[in-house]
């Protein structure tokens, strides 16, 4: 059988396949009002058309534990019930196509408040919905950013306690994989790099202080999502700056073995975003050395991302033991069903709906 497409089992949860989709925010919600966060229409044909094409996980866009957590004002958010009933016919349809869903719970911290990609994706201010961002440090992230506010020790607890309360909610909103976004800059991120922390109390300064926030969140989360169900947690291996002035792959490595011991079951390994202006050598499965590394080093299972677009290239990064899986995002974009046209080319089985088995 295709190395992709053997199934592939976290705790007591087994995924049908190895091809699975990423996080990819659509900026799609409602910015105000009711029914502001909350999934539309078209986050139900988006990650519908996916499950039907045959992916195995569907790890939906970073969401919102809180407003002020949100990338942009049009993100999804997980902190009301409203948000949790709108989920529940998402992931209920990913289900009857044999389809597990995934949730990613993020805080935007210094990035937070920007409008949509099309429209320019500069920060925005109140008059645009927008609203103060916060931050480990007062840093902006580049020139065109304002100055985040300084988290207090106490804003620090709060959202702790807000990444818990989104994971209590994503459970009854029927997800059954969790992924704390640790990743391109944002919060976590913003915690974890010596760039953007500048901190001298017990959350910055030092590696153990650094990633001391980090940890308390994967406790926060991993203390409410049930023992059975997987934990996931996505981090950007490296700031792609030179040695000591981020956060470096021999961190990622470390804090691996870490994450494991408090409950993370596999990494979500892609990179940058924490750093503007960088050049990061882009091309076809760039980041997957950097989740081989990982899985060789610490030990612990990682899925790969980065231009894996191919579905021999795709095969032959699992077979090789770089990673247990991959995440595949633009190219799900252009092809929903690339699981089943992978499937016919690998000889792998796939789920295929009734109402298409015309086409197989």
């Amino acid at each position: 059988m295709s190395a992709l497409f053997e199934p592939y089992t976290l705790r007591s949860l087994t995924l049908p396949n190895r091809v699975w989709m990423p996080p990819m925010c659509q900026y799609s919600a409602a910015p105000e009002g009711p029914l502001t966060g909350v999934p539309t229409d078209w986050h139900f044909q988006h990650y519908g058309a996916r499950a039907a094409g045959g992916t195995g996980l569907i790890i939906v866009e970073a969401t919102g534990i809180s407003p002020e957590g949100r990338i942009s004002p049009y993100d999804l958010g997980i902190w009301n019930d409203t948000q949790v009933e709108a989920f529940r016919r998402i992931t209920a349809f990913l289900r009857t196509q044999g389809t597990v869903a995934g949730i990613q719970l993020g805080h935007a911290g210094r990035k937070a408040s920007t409008d949509r990609p099309w429209k320019g994706g500069a920060p925005v201010g109140p008059e645009a919905h927008g609203w103060q961002a916060v931050a480990p440090s007062p840093v902006p992230f580049d020139e065109k950013h304002p100055v985040p506010t300084e988290l207090t020790v106490d804003g620090i607890k709060e959202i702790v306690q807000q990444f818990a309360d989104a994971a209590r909610r994503a459970l009854d909103a029927g997800f059954q994989v969790a992924e704390i976004h640790g990743a391109h800059g944002y919060l976590v991120g913003q915690f974890l790099s010596p760039h953007s922390n500048k901190r001298t109390d017990a959350y910055g300064g030092s590696y153990e202080n650094r990633t001391r926030f980090a940890l308390e969140v994967t406790d926060a989360v991993r203390a409410v999502w049930p023992d059975e169900l997987p934990l996931f947690f996505r981090i950007s291996a490296t700031d792609w700056l030179e040695d000591g002035e981020g956060w470096s792959a021999d961190d990622t490595v470390r804090f691996a073995t870490e994450l494991q011991a408090h409950g993370v079951d596999l990494i979500d390994v892609s990179t940058g975003g924490n750093a503007s202006g960088v050049r990061i050598p882009v091309g076809p499965g760039y980041q997957v050395p950097f989740a081989a590394r990982i899985r060789a080093e610490a030990g612990v299972p990682v899925a790969a991302v980065g231009l894996i677009t191919e579905p021999q290239q795709a095969e032959k990064i699992v077979a090789d033991g770089e990673a247990d899986a991959v995440l595949l995002g633009r190219e799900l974009l252009r092809d929903p069903s690339f699981a089943r046209h992978a499937a016919r080319e690998l000889g792998g089985d796939v789920h295929v709906p009734d109402q298409y088995h015309r086409s197989v």
